[in-house]
């Protein structure tokens, strides 16, 4: 039986000695290009696009490529090759053929060539990984399986959304715009739960990449950012607000309004209160349940700068007759 020699490396359009890098790259933007659900009732395209996909299963593979690659360029001249355990029955003659001596060529999706190589290797399964966070258009191929012809589950694209930390804590839905690396751009209604934390993600089931063949859509996956506030700051699952008060009112104890997310609420400081404590308002952060954050008021006394000339006498009275030293 005479099979075809692939050149794999002319197929992806590199060298032979292109790194794993350029090789993926390579593969993308081929892929892009000739994929079947781009392509429709285009059997030269989907041809190509196996072809693309079979030559990205071996050289994106250390062992598969190693092998391939003792083939030599020298294969059309007669070379014997001469392969790992395995290999001994194969024989390749002139003209881009070779005779197959023990069994027959498989029938997958990939190439008779290929299978006579490495049918007994297996294959390492779909080209999976995730879009980046910057749109949704970075490789709409990275959940294709090249293995068989029938439906296949679309690849996941992972995102990311900024939410206001009012957005956060609320939780609600939201409207948002995916930009696609094409320029296209899709809107989406998003859930956002309740007291989201940054870095958590969001699941928009069936929104990624169509599947191939029929099969189902993959999956959006949304990361959490949260945009930084003028008002508070984040610690964890604990909001922190920074709460200035005036000299008398911490060594006198005072009644202040203090902003929260939920409104104004009233905190009692206790006299002789100092810069730096924390005071707590408890399962007023982000989280829900027992993983409820608080919101943490950091006190911060602040001494006015500018002075009548009777706010400076009595401070200077104050002065003389406190037995208070700050310093031992």
């Amino acid at each position: 039986m005479s099979v075809k020699y692939k050149d794999y490396y002319k197929l992806l359009g590199v060298e032979r000695g292109s790194s794993k890098d350029e090789i993926s790259k390579a593969y993308k933007k081929l892929a892009r290009k000739y994929h079947p659900d781009l392509n429709p009732n285009n059997k030269e395209a989907e041809n190509r696009f196996k072809d693309i996909n079979e030559a990205y299963e071996v050289l994106k593979d250390d062992e598969k490529r190693r092998l391939y690659d003792q083939l030599g360029p020298n294969w059309e001249h007669g070379q014997q090759f001469q392969g790992a355990p395995g290999f001994e029955g194969f024989n390749f003659g002139q003209g881009g053929s070779y005779t197959f001596t023990s069994g027959g060529p498989g029938s997958g999706a990939f190439s008779d060539f290929f299978e006579m190589i490495f049918g007994g290797m297996g294959r390492s399964g779909g080209f999976s990984g995730q879009a980046g966070g910057a749109g949704f258009g970075a490789d709409p191929f990275s959940g294709f399986s090249s293995r068989g012809t029938g439906p296949q589950r679309g690849g996941d694209i992972e995102s990311s959304i900024t939410l206001s930390l009012e957005d956060a804590y609320r939780g609600g839905k939201k409207s948002i715009t995916l930009q696609g690396s094409g320029g296209d751009s899709r809107s989406l209604e998003v859930n956002i739960p309740r007291g989201i934390k940054p870095g958590a993600r969001i699941r928009l089931a069936g929104q990624g990449y169509p599947g191939f063949s029929g099969g189902p859509a993959g999956d959006l996956y949304l990361k959490v950012q949260i945009a930084p506030h003028a008002r508070y700051k984040l610690e964890g699952s604990n909001i922190l607000y920074t709460l200035p008060l005036a000299p008398w009112e911490a060594v006198l104890g005072a009644k202040v309004r203090v902003p929260t997310l939920d409104g104004e609420v009233e905190l009692n400081i206790k006299p002789g209160t100092g810069s730096g404590r924390r005071l707590r308002l408890r399962d007023r952060g982000l989280g829900s349940g027992a993983n409820r954050g608080d919101q943490l008021v950091l006190v911060e006394i602040v001494a006015p700068e500018h002075l009548s000339q009777e706010e400076e006498t009595l401070w200077r009275q104050l002065a003389a007759k406190s037995n208070f030293k700050a310093r031992s």
